[in-house]
């Protein structure tokens, strides 16, 4: 890996001075990237400027920094990151969201090594909860993201269903050539642009893994309202996208997140946060039925 050029992409809008932080923690990288991409959507705290001072003062680190600009309004989860991918020359090509830092100075490097199997098109790491982050999402992203690695393959479908498709773009590697190979990012899209292409993935015979130790520090306080809107967003895209995922089936994995966060928060003896944790399950399942409900009638459409 490391005589191959990796590039990093990261879609930012708004992000502050977070974002010069996330760049100067990927220069302090065992593996550092060989180009580093900032696609800004107009952002309106000065990031493109900041981020080509910060490129200006580190012309000698060997990183070609540079800044996409485009308007917020043509901004797409799947098309902007095809866009980025594209004008990129990476033969691995990672994306980190702007609000996901990583955690050690090997992220890198461990992000890349499943890619040793040429099998593998797609590498996801393993989100660390924030210092901040609220007990029940603690335990949500311990759930969703374990101490253990895994590589997926068609062949775990039957058993594992869409979760075999898990994947996530906010902290994530790609094998060029695969991609091109399968045609990209689905777009336009609001959302799950990294799971439906897990899924091209698997059904063209490569494998997908998961690398408990490329780690980012990554979570999110929603409310209920957002979590509604998140999982409409999901549950549309799914219900639309049901001929891509070879109709897979749902499985039970959300119950057993509820039974694990739920059981964990009584052991902890955290009523409170478990009477939250109820509602924030309560937006969820609310929004991803009502979602599913919308992009059922625009397939119909």
């Amino acid at each position: 890996m490391y005589h191959s050029f990796v590039s990093l992409i990261v879609p930012t809008l708004n992000p502050g001075e977070q974002v010069i932080t996330s760049l100067g923690q990927c220069l302090e990288q065992t593996r550092r990237p060989d180009e580093i991409i900032v696609v800004d959507s107009a952002s309106v705290d000065n990031t493109a400027e900041r981020v080509r001072k910060f490129a200006a003062n580190h012309t000698g680190c060997g990183v070609d920094i540079r800044v996409i600009s485009i308007q917020r309004k043509v901004f797409d989860h799947g098309g902007t990151r095809d866009m980025a991918l594209r004008e990129s020359k990476g033969d691995f090509v990672l994306f980190l969201t702007q609000d996901a830092l990583p955690a050690d100075t090997r992220y890198i490097e461990n992000i890349l090594k499943p890619f040793t199997d040429e099998h593998i098109a797609m590498v996801s790491g393993r989100q660390i909860p924030r210092s901040d982050a609220r007990p029940s999402e603690r335990l949500v992203r311990q759930f969703n993201y374990p101490a253990q690695s895994h590589i997926r393959s068609a062949k775990d479908i039957p058993a594992y269903g869409i979760k075999a498709f898990f994947a996530t773009d906010v902290c994530s590697a790609y094998r060029r050539s695969a991609y091109l190979e399968v045609g990209g990012f689905e777009h336009p899209i609001t959302t799950n642009e990294d799971m439906f292409i897990a899924a091209a993935f698997l059904y063209a015979g490569y494998s997908i893994a998961y690398d408990a130790d490329a780690c980012v520090v990554h979570s999110h306080n929603f409310t209920w309202k957002q979590q509604y809107n998140r999982n409409y967003a999901m549950g549309r895209e799914i219900a639309k996208h049901q001929k891509l995922l070879h109709n897979a089936k749902m499985g039970g994995e959300g119950m057993s997140l509820v039974k694990h966060v739920a059981t964990a928060l009584v052991k902890q003896r955290a009523f409170g946060e478990l009477i939250w944790f109820v509602g924030d399950c309560a937006a969820r399942l609310l929004g991803n039925r009502a979602g599913t409900a919308a992009g059922r009638r625009e397939l119909k459409h």
